[in-house]
């Protein structure tokens, strides 16, 4: 989710992409509904689809990023995630650990376990269109100190995709809690395949933010729950509401098959403003440490490796 305080997400980075264009944050691995198999007649492959599948995840990132909000700094993130899938039907389980939550000066760090996802998602494919929605729950703890605070948010989602060349999907976040926004994202993914053991996956997404709520005073009060103001050029916040275009990613990963159920893919990401709204506002919402917000990163480039274990 999510803002320094606004976290979601989807988006974890080891899952930057995948998570961001299927919606988070969160793979799904879905069975097709077969017919049934003649009486006396041994399974069908189909029949064998109707059993519940599943994915265990972890990953080990250098920063956590989210929506191009710095949600970590310094310190190696570990973002493991369990998916169940039936029928098109996915529940999905999302953690985010900081091995050392960022602290300036003397300012000290509480818990390193800091968020956890709930995600319950339906996907369905109509020929060339896979379209899906689901609803997300972020469970949001204290980062640090230093740290604005940041309260639990949920939110609600739609996609629609085009099985064709590039992979073309478009998400639409609600956030229907504390935040009050609206969250677009268009995606794009190539793969190419090398052998039958190593592809090389190539992505990128852009995402336009629409507020509608902002509080200026909540906000620099650090209450947890100021909404998303728009930013002047010193990113301090103001009492109108972001609406532009926000954050960008280009990302490549390389999947690696060390077994039929195992996988290992190390992942590169780079993140960044598509807008000088966004940058004010991305800098305004990051982790302190510096004199000024206006001193802070906006764009960051991320690192790691992931492995994951299908059944």
């Amino acid at each position: 989710m999510r803002s320094s305080r606004h976290i979601r997400k989807s988006m974890g980075i080891v899952l930057i992409l995948a998570g961001i264009m299927t919606a988070g944050v969160q793979t799904v691995f879905a069975a097709e509904e077969a017919k049934p198999a003649a009486e006396g007649a041994a399974p069908t492959a189909a029949a064998a689809e109707e059993k519940p599948t599943g994915d265990f995840t972890i990953g080990a990132m250098s920063q956590y990023i989210w929506r191009g909000y710095e949600m970590s700094r310094n310190s190696v993130v570990v973002q493991p995630s369990m998916t169940i899938a039936y029928k098109g039907f996915s529940v999905n389980l999302w953690g985010n650990m900081d091995t050392q939550p960022y602290s300036s000066g003397t300012s000290g760090y509480s818990n390193t376990w800091n968020e956890t996802d709930f995600t319950l998602s339906y996907t369905k494919t109509l020929g060339l269109f896979t379209v899906g929605g689901g609803y997300i729950y972020y469970a949001l703890g204290s980062l640090n100190k230093d740290a604005p605070k940041r309260a639990d948010s949920q939110e609600i989602f739609a996609s629609v995709g085009l099985n064709t060349f590039l992979s073309p999907t478009f998400t639409v976040y609600k956030e229907i809690d504390r935040y009050k926004q609206w969250y677009f994202l268009l995606g794009v993914s190539h793969l190419i395949e090398f052998n039958p053991t190593v592809s090389l996956k190539l992505a990128a997404t852009a995402s336009y933010l629409l507020s509608t709520y902002a509080d200026a005073a909540l906000f620099n009060a650090g209450a947890g729950y100021g909404g998303y103001p728009k930013f002047d050029s010193n990113s301090a916040a103001t009492n109108d509401k972001f609406s532009n275009f926000h954050d960008g990613t280009l990302s490549a990963s390389l999947p690696i098959k060390v077994t039929g159920q195992i996988t290992l893919t190390p992942t590169l990401s780079w993140i960044f403003p598509l807008t000088d709204d966004a940058k004010y506002e991305m800098k305004g919402q990051g982790l302190k440490g510096t004199a000024s917000a206006s001193d802070r990163d906006s764009s960051y480039v991320v690192g790691g490796l992931t492995a994951s274990f299908s059944f």
